[in-house]
């Protein structure tokens, strides 16, 4: 039988009124009387009635992410530190995704199953500017990721675009001058692709090399498979590249597998560069340079702003930093 507040307050020597103060977390109450309050509560193992508390709240407790692929490491990673910041705040987290389909991510966005949770954390890739401007729904949404036409909503990002300049910055100064750009993606709605190819793009013109078009290659999709075989296609040319800047570790991974396939040694012959730091290319072979989004500020900034007060949106930058490893640079020695 579940303990009642009462036999809390019993337990602990305090009126029934001051362990409510303590299970809703109101701050003004002694730090000693705090103290024996809980060491009852844990005594007894007492739990809240959730129900009751978000009828008198207003609130549910639950937040839902929902992101394209939870399969994909990079989101997989987002997801794993979400719910655990959400969880030092009190916060359960639902997971929803979309495989990047428009007409799953409309129903989303403007609120199927938005009665449940107090806001959503939305990482699109498919639904247009028109969309984001025509929603209504009235539960507080922060998009997670660069989109164009996304003035009026929250989001918080990196900036893509600085971000792909240092990573392409970084293989011109190690000598590369025919950098290919791998993770173009013409059908997509989302700005971030677009923006690290602009950050490549103004690398190579402060450089003073050229932009070739034909080095800026597009795939279907972001994963291992699809930079194999944009890989395989450029090592084919008649001038390969001597660098390449991959959108995502996926693509850099399978871009490096295509590599060993053709026998071009990583990074003498060519040096590589991914975006994500997922956990694999930290034990691929070599270890993968990228760039690394602080994906627990992420999480942290964009739960902030669920929980704001309402007010203007604001579009929040996120940290990042890039992790110079063996595939860009020749070991010493």
């Amino acid at each position: 039988m579940n303990p009642k507040l009462r036999d809390v307050a019993e337990h602990a020597g305090v009126s029934v009124r001051t362990v409510s103060n303590v299970v809703n977390g109101f701050r003004y109450v002694a730090p000693a009387t705090r103290e024996r309050v809980q060491a009852s509560i844990d005594a007894l193992g007492y739990r809240p009635n959730m129900a009751a508390r978000t009828l008198r709240r207003g609130r549910t407790g639950l937040v839902a992410l929902v992101v394209p692929e939870i399969d994909s490491p990079y989101f997989a990673e987002l997801a794993a530190r979400t719910v655990r910041i959400a969880e030092r705040r009190d916060l359960t987290v639902l997971i929803d995704q979309t495989d990047g389909d428009a007409e799953r991510e409309k129903q989303l966005l403007h609120g199927r199953r938005s009665q449940l949770v107090d806001g959503v954390l939305f990482s699109p890739w498919a639904v247009a500017p028109a969309e984001l401007a025509a929603r209504t729904d009235t539960v507080p949404l922060v998009l997670l990721g660069e989109h164009d036409g996304a003035a009026g909503v929250d989001h918080v990002a990196i900036d893509n675009v600085a971000a792909a300049r240092e990573a392409t910055g970084h293989l011109l100064a190690a000598g590369r001058r025919r950098i290919a750009a791998l993770g173009i993606q013409p059908r997509s709605l989302n700005a971030t692709a677009r923006q690290r190819l602009a950050g490549y793009q103004q690398a190579l013109a402060e450089a003073g090399v050229p932009a070739e078009p034909d080095l800026a290659v597009p795939v279907r999709r972001l994963h291992r498979a699809d930079g194999h075989r944009a890989m395989l296609e450029l090592l084919d040319r008649a001038e390969p590249p001597d660098a390449v800047f991959c959108f995502t570790d996926e693509l850099a991974l399978g871009a490096l597998r295509a590599a060993a396939d053709r026998g071009v040694t990583v990074p003498d012959d060519l040096a590589l560069v991914g975006f994500d730091d997922i956990e694999d290319g930290r034990f691929s072979v070599p270890a993968l340079t990228t760039v690394s989004p602080d994906k627990d500020r992420i999480a942290e900034l964009a739960l902030d702003r669920l929980a704001a007060e309402p007010g203007p949106p604001r579009s929040i930058v996120a940290p990042h930093r890039l992790v110079v490893r063996g595939t860009s640079v020749t070991p010493a020695g």
